[in-house]
């Protein structure tokens, strides 16, 4: 028996000795080590010297064109801008001490919230929410609008100012699956454009709620049971808490968590200082979570108070209504809105011009950027017919010009012309329209895009940084083609110039593309200086 046992027991330890040798020579594959240190490494620490690993994706980079919705309460009103909130709570005495200004106020939203829905003790901004029904939200036309618009990802905003949430929050009673439409909007449409592979992102411009709404006893917001809708009662100057905070992340991880989107883009205020801890601390758990779900995330923000909240190369900056003067090495992005007055609709909603705006996306290309491009749906959740129709027109635009926007880099220069761009955030005011005159350069596979931005009124034009012999064109040019055209095109290399004889009709009604070609210099003569 003795000896049966130790037979036994001899055999269980050569099999573990086995085991062991089998283990060890497994982890000794080629290949298997250094797999598990880029899986290490790949993890980020909310650090900036380890976010400043990032890279921002390819597909971002290539996408050029996103869509930005604005769709909240604020919609019921459809009166001033998506500011009703803070404004109709402007009485005389709180737009003095806000815009220190006494010949103006108060507010028109003020005035217009009384005249129309009365005393602000009895009708406040939550009474909005059960008129917010968006009886005809239809998430999958909205998301076939946007793919017909040419866009490559969309970004619905999850909780605007008024801190009333689109999305199914673990954190707030005042969203929109309990109250209001009664639906995920965000789940909806992220759902809707997945199935045709549209890539998804989220605003998020709570932090702002800290300081959105002006209360007094004498309004309904003063009321403590409202709290988690107004904000806590504080002096006006208080210091943003650290209770404040906290609210403000569960509230953004809980979105991260359940939505996993591609993009997560934010409002200023969260470019105050007090928010500086969690700049590093958010953008580590992002990516890791990004790291996670086996996909590569964007964090978007602004650096609006003169505090750099997110270091360059950590995420992708973000200018609001406005541009940059040139190239960026780094993929940038513009936000603006079809509407010129409001980012919300309203009934007086001016729309921009398809001209306007493709020339925009031209320039912003030109330069490394992305446009992040707004609409403004109705309360009932209908995208209004002028807002399509722009849309559309882009859309027909990219259907023939797109070689020239996707994946497109910057060439040496971004363009020519007399037409001088105004720069940084809420510029886009003071721009002029661009001219024949202006061009703008793009890159693609080995053919260089010159984007004449309107129809020259001679029969030719000429772009002139071209000139053969140039600095930046020091290689035969073998063709030149006019996309939408049906014709081939006259053309001549000089020394002034590029010179095209334009055919007799226009291919099109907005910015015109000549897709260059070089032969077999191609590579060298399109190559970017920013990779």
């Amino acid at each position: 028996m003795k000896y049966r046992l130790s037979i036994h027991w001899l055999a269980f330890l050569s099999a573990l000795a086995m085991l062991y040798l089998l283990s060890t020579c497994s982890n000794q594959v080629p290949g298997n080590a250094e797999q598990d240190t880029a899986t290490e490494t790949k993890r980020y620490e909310a650090n900036w010297e380890s976010l400043q690993q990032y890279e921002i994706p390819n597909w971002f980079q290539d996408a050029k064109f996103g869509i930005f919705i604005h769709w909240g309460p604020y919609a019921v009103p459809a009166f001033g801008s998506e500011w009703y909130p803070r404004l109709m709570y402007m009485d005389e005495a709180v737009w003095n001490a806000e815009f220190e200004v006494q010949s103006e106020g108060p507010s028109a939203v003020y005035r217009h919230h009384l005249e129309t829905y009365g005393d602000l003790k009895d009708f406040g901004y939550k009474d909005f929410i059960p008129r917010f029904k968006g009886e005809k939200f239809d998430p999958d036309e909205w998301i076939d609008l946007f793919l017909e618009a040419g866009a490559r990802y969309v970004v619905p905003v999850a909780e605007h100012h008024d801190a009333f949430a689109m999305y199914k929050s673990n954190f707030t009673r005042w969203n929109a699956v309990d109250m209001g439409p009664k639906r995920d909007v965000v789940g909806e449409l992220f759902e809707a454009a997945r199935r045709k592979n549209l890539k998804t992102g989220v605003s998020s411009h709570l932090a702002f709620n800290w300081a959105y709404f002006n209360r007094k006893p004498e309004f309904d917001n003063w009321d403590p049971q409202y709290d988690d809708l107004y904000g806590i009662n504080r002096e006006k100057n208080d210091q943003i808490s650290d209770a404040w905070r906290k609210i403000w992340w569960d509230r953004t991880t809980d979105i991260i968590d359940n939505y996993q989107p591609d993009v997560l883009w934010f409002d200023f205020y969260l470019d105050k200082e007090p928010f500086r801890p969690n700049h590093p601390e958010l953008a580590a758990y992002y990516y890791n979570k990004g790291i996670e779900w086996g996909k590569e995330v964007v964090l978007q923000n602004k650096n609006f108070n003169g505090f750099e909240s997110f270091p360059p190369g950590t995420n992708v900056l973000d200018l609001e209504r406005g541009k940059m003067s040139d190239i960026q090495k780094k993929t940038w992005q513009t936000d603006t809105s079809i509407g010129a007055n409001s980012w919300g609709y309203v009934t007086n909603w001016i729309s921009k011009t398809p001209n306007k705006l493709i020339d925009d996306l031209i320039d912003i290309v030109s330069k490394n950027g992305c446009l992040l491009l707004n609409v403004g749906p109705m309360a009932d959740g209908t995208i209004p017919e002028d807002q399509q129709a722009v849309l559309r027109e882009i859309g027909q635009w990219l259907n023939v010009n797109g070689d020239a926007i996707y994946g497109s880099k910057p060439w040496r220069i971004f363009g020519e012309g007399p037409t001088v761009v105004a720069v940084g955030h809420h510029t886009e005011k003071k721009n002029r329209d661009f001219t024949a005159e202006d061009f703008r350069f793009t890159t693609n596979r080995n053919k260089l895009y010159a984007i004449a931005m309107d129809w020259p009124t001679d029969n030719e034009t000429v772009v002139t940084e071209l000139a053969k012999g140039s600095e930046n064109c020091q290689w035969d040019i073998e063709q030149v083609r006019l996309l939408g055209a049906d014709d081939s095109i006259v053309w001549e290399h000089t020394n002034e110039g590029l010179r095209i004889e334009l055919p007799a009709s226009k291919p099109g009604e907005h910015a015109f593309v000549f897709e260059i070609d070089f032969g077999e210099s191609s590579a060298e003569a399109t190559r970017n200086l920013i990779d």
